[in-house]
């Protein structure tokens, strides 16, 4: 390390902030892409924040592929870190077992095996008696089974963390100690360099991997990074006679505790349910491998818990009672990549007691992402542009910290809702929705209708990995699109307005589809990004000859914004304005909907003068609407576009006179198992920035013949002619009493070839159906796709099923039209 007296170096092309493992991670890859002009600045001494009292967990299997992915690449990194730096880090693969004591978690777990199976991360399904064989003090007498990973492992947090910043200095990296950023420079909306106690240092690009300290440097620059410290506990017993010191990790969430043999005592860590915050008014300047205060009474129930699986620890002493802080965030996912407020800010932070694991795979696809200008792999789950603008708001913070610790040992219930940090943001309508039954569900902080209550039951969810309490309430709201009308709060919906001279010029380049079209006019299209990958999945409506109204996915709304922005160059006269707030959004499907909706105006909404995929002002009740013709349900409807002050009146009009024809409300369930049906894409699931329009069969919204040239056209006219290695693929199950949700693998002839991005209960087609990319390097076509025989693998079982690039549901498109 450079000596606190000498001279900082005036410029560098990269400053990484915060010496714990993810920054010398960052770092350490960073020279491994050839980029040696580093400097890592760590405030008081490497690993002192929350690094140095980590764990050292290293669990393979993550909620989702990719962070699996990169999880299975820091084990990997580990196992070879001693070889090529000389320094010790403590990594020992002793495997690890996860234990349930119901069928419900052993479900969890056994879907989560079958998730592994994709992507190589080797697991096997055990029996309680075979858990009990492996960890000889555990108390197995209520386990229904366990899962036992054989190459997960344990690494020293302080030695791998030395052995990165070693390995980055071989590479030309300079790591200082005791140096504190006081400010970060900014010019144009880019990064140039940062303010410490010892000078300036200019730079390209500036790393934010402080950790705790991690949302106070980002607003410095006016960065968004949510995130809140929280109290986290583990216990050291006094040495254990005859206490094998082999021990897989031992994972009981049930009791929210883990366990690892520690130098023949046993280390037992604690994910409570109700966290204790910490930090609300700011972290001391000086804390420095700092602990807190003890607390047996706050986890004394989970205590209990703990001696009950390993009896021998209630007549063991315990040598240490550790507290520290760990910060967690929102949606306990970490936030990694370019700040969208300010190009050239990457932040690597928020690692939710998961960073060890997380750091390898975390700091080598930043520093792709640093060195390339973009992600090297969908990273979307940990992506710091899904953030919305309200979550760096303390007090909603120090809420949701609570609940986000204990979530990670909580049960993985499919559809499961936040219980803290709820209300953030309301539909206008959200008291007439919540008068009508409906159960709200939360996403990008809206509260939305998933569901409806009949008269008589509660809106309240009742977990379980089968058929939940709402399914046959969700199945007659679907039923009513079908067959008559229903309606929907999509408020949630983001709208920008894109305008000025060279608006078009714009969209055309960045779309797919063809923009120059006629005033009023709605076209389907995907932003792509220069790789042809899809970033945004959009509706956009030209207005007039210089303004279009841009529809998008709620969760889209920071990310989406910055990125549109980012494609117009400085010598284009275009301005893109978020109006989300402006607008309420009703949606009236169903083919009744014509019928019904022509009640209510005296605008002609026959198919000659009101065609599908157009929009026009109408009169509806007091207020003029614009009515958009499109549908994400695949039914005859209209999306209608309110001021959000005439929002209550519309409804209320609609509300009334949908009595007389039985109109139903209906929720987001439905709308996705209605979507699922029709074979629409839900981006983030089916569709990601590392998928193309060919990929996921969308070419019908890529104009070649377009004159505009637009982001990723070569890459495309080559997949257009020579196919694809992967398709998007739909799947129904043939056993309709099994459910799909997402990654369940799909088998073709035998053989693991995907897995399944979405999926939902079709109650039109009468059974589960699931979207997922098929592979085969030799390219998947339609007599390739036809010519396999298929299963899903659901919770360890395969179950037969069909396959069809085709829409299971109207497949010619013929009822949108009508």
């Amino acid at each position: 390390m450079m000596a606190k007296e000498e001279q900082l170096p005036a410029q560098a092309q990269v400053v990484v902030i915060g010496g714990g493992i993810v920054g010398c991670s960052v770092a350490y890859h960073l020279t491994k892409l050839g980029v040696s002009d580093v400097l890592l600045l760590e405030r008081k001494k490497l690993t002192c924040g929350t690094t140095w009292h980590a764990a050292g967990l290293v669990g393979q299997l993550r909620a989702t592929q990719n962070l699996t992915r990169l999880a299975q690449y820091s084990a990997e990194l580990f196992s070879n870190l001693e070889n090529e730096t000389g320094r010790a880090t403590g990594f020992k693969q002793c495997g690890s077992l996860a234990v349930a004591n119901n069928a419900e978690r052993f479900e969890e777990l056994k879907r989560g095996a079958s998730m592994a199976k994709c992507f190589g991360v080797e697991v096997e399904i055990i029996s309680a008696a075979e858990a009990a064989r492996m960890w000889p003090m555990m108390n197995a007498r209520d386990l229904v089974g366990a899962v036992y990973l054989p190459h997960d492992g344990q690494t020293d947090p302080t030695d791998t963390t030395l052995a990165l910043a070693k390995g980055a200095q071989m590479g030309g990296a300079t790591v200082v100690e005791q140096v504190a950023v006081t400010g970060i420079h900014r010019k144009n909306e880019r990064v140039t360099g940062v303010a410490t106690n010892r000078g300036d240092v200019q730079a390209e690009t500036v790393v934010n991997c402080a950790g705790m300290w991690a949302q106070q440097l980002g607003a410095l620059c006016g960065v968004n990074v949510p995130l809140h410290a929280a109290e986290h506990f583990y216990i050291v017993t006094v040495p254990i006679d005859g206490s094998p010191t082999d021990l897989p990790v031992l994972r009981d969430p049930d009791s929210y505790t883990y366990f690892k043999a520690e130098a023949g005592a046993i280390l037992a860590g604690f994910f409570e349910p109700n966290a204790k915050p910490w930090g609300m008014d700011g972290i001391p300047e000086d804390f420095e491998f700092g602990t807190l205060p003890e607390d047996w009474d706050h986890l004394e129930p989970v205590l209990e818990k703990m001696m009950q699986r390993v009896p021998v620890l209630e007549e063991t002493g315990v040598h240490t009672f550790f507290n520290g802080p760990e910060s967690f965030t929102p949606d306990d996912n970490y936030h990694l990549g370019e700040a969208p407020e300010l190009k050239g800010f990457f932040v690597a932070a928020g690692f939710n007691s998961i960073g060890i694991v997380s750091s390898g795979g975390a700091g080598k696809v930043l520093a792709d992402w640093i060195v390339n200008g973009h992600p090297p792999m969908d990273l979307w789950d940990v992506d710091i542009r899904r953030n919305m603008f309200f979550q760096g708001n303390r007090n909603y913070l120090r809420a949701r910290v609570t609940e986000g610790l204990g979530l990670l040992y909580e049960m993985h219930w499919p559809f499961k809702q936040y219980r803290t940090g709820r209300g953030v943001r309301q539909s206008p309508l959200h008291a007439r929705m919540q008068g009508q039954g409906a159960c709200f569900g939360e996403a990008a902080g809206w509260e939305r209708p998933n569901w409806f209550a009949p008269e008589g039951v509660t809106p309240e969810y009742e977990y379980s990995y089968g058929r939940q309490n709402w399914f046959e309430h969700s199945a007659r709201e679907h039923r009513a699109v079908r067959e008559n009308v229903g309606l929907f709060d999509q408020t949630s919906f983001v709208k920008f307005l894109l305008q000025g001279r060279d608006a078009v010029q714009v969209l055309n380049r960045v779309c797919g589809n063809q923009l120059d079209v006629s005033e009023g006019k709605i076209v389907y299209t995907q932003l792509l990004n220069e790789r042809g990958g899809i970033e945004g999945d959009v509706t956009v409506t030209r207005l007039t000859g210089d303004a279009f109204f841009i529809v998008d996915s709620g969760v889209a709304q920071t990310r989406n914004y910055r990125w549109i922005r980012s494609q117009i160059r400085s010598d284009e006269h275009a301005s893109l304005t978020d109006v989300t707030s402006a607008h309420a959004v009703l949606g009236l499907m169903g083919p009744n909907s014509r019928m019904f909706l022509q009640s209510l105006t005296s605008a002609d909404l026959s198919n000659a003068a009101f065609p599908f995929a157009t929009a026009r002002e109408i009169e509806l009740g007091y207020a003029r609407v614009r009515a958009a013709r499109i549908t994400y349900v695949g039914e005859l409807g209209w999306e209608l576009y309110v001021p959000t002050e005439f929002a209550a009146g519309v409804y209320d009009v609609i509300e009334q006179a949908g009595r007389e024809v039985g109109l139903a409300h209906c929720g987001y369930h439905a709308m996705n198992s209605l979507r699922i049906e029709k074979g629409y894409r839900h981006w983030g699931h089916d569709i990601t920035d590392e998928d193309t329009p060919i990929e996921a069969g969308l070419g019908f919204a890529v104009k070649f013949s377009k004159e505009a040239h637009f982001n990723g056209r070569e890459r495309l006219l080559r997949q257009k002619k020579a196919g694809v290695p992967k398709r998007l693929v739909t799947f129904a199950l043939e056993d309709a009493n099994r459910l799909l949700y997402h990654n369940e693998p799909i088998c073709r002839d035998g053989e693991i070839v995907g897995y399944i991005t979405s999926g939902m209960f079709g109650h039109t087609i009468g059974t589960a159906i699931g979207l997922g990319y098929v592979n085969h390097e030799d390219g998947v076509s339609a007599d390739y796709v036809s010519a396999g025989n298929y299963e899903l693998e659901v919770a360890g079982e395969r179950v037969p099923a069909r396959a069809t690039l085709r829409p299971l549901y109207d497949p010619n498109n013929e009822r949108t039209k009508i």
